[in-house]
């Protein structure tokens, strides 16, 4: 996996986080994964088609979501939410999309072309994601409101 397609990831993730939940954020160390791999609870995942093909998955636990998008909202002036209803989820999904959309204009100014899914949104216990294909990187970061860890999985189509 190059370094090339990872670090768009993890700038946007950084400067997003900082600055729509206006808190510090810090990156934790980087860890590789090949095999099936136990999900957090709550995990946005993001697909890639093109030049660079793969997945990005935002993956936290429940509190960390529920936490995350109480911030967003009342940062709106809007009610926090308690469960992971649809407000929480719609919360959650845009912030993927302002991660992902940051870090696909700047993959697009390297050069790079490819499709990007909506983000789809899962929840619940026991959950795991495995692609024999793909060695997945993480990437922690640490918040007040808990742990978000970027997985990222994107290689060049061959």
């Amino acid at each position: 996996m190059r370094v090339e397609y990872i670090n768009p990831f993890v700038e946007s993730a950084y400067n997003v986080l900082s600055e729509v939940l206006q808190t510090e954020v810090n990156r934790g160390e980087l860890y590789l994964k090949s095999a099936a791999m136990p999900m957090l609870g709550v995990a946005m995942i993001v697909g890639l088609a093109g030049d660079v093909e793969g997945r990005v998955l935002f993956d936290m636990k429940l509190e960390t979501g529920l936490a995350v998008a109480s911030a967003m909202l009342t940062s709106m002036d809007m009610e926090p939410v308690e469960e992971l209803n649809d407000m929480a989820r719609a919360t959650l999904t845009e912030l993927a999309n302002m991660i992902t959309g940051q870090a696909v204009t700047k993959l697009h100014n390297l050069g790079f072309r490819f499709d990007l899914t909506p983000p789809a949104i899962f929840s619940g216990q026991n959950m795991e994601v495995s692609d024999p294909n793909f060695e997945a990187l993480i990437v922690p970061m640490e918040l007040p409101q808990g742990k978000i860890e970027i997985n990222v999985a994107v290689r060049e189509r061959t």
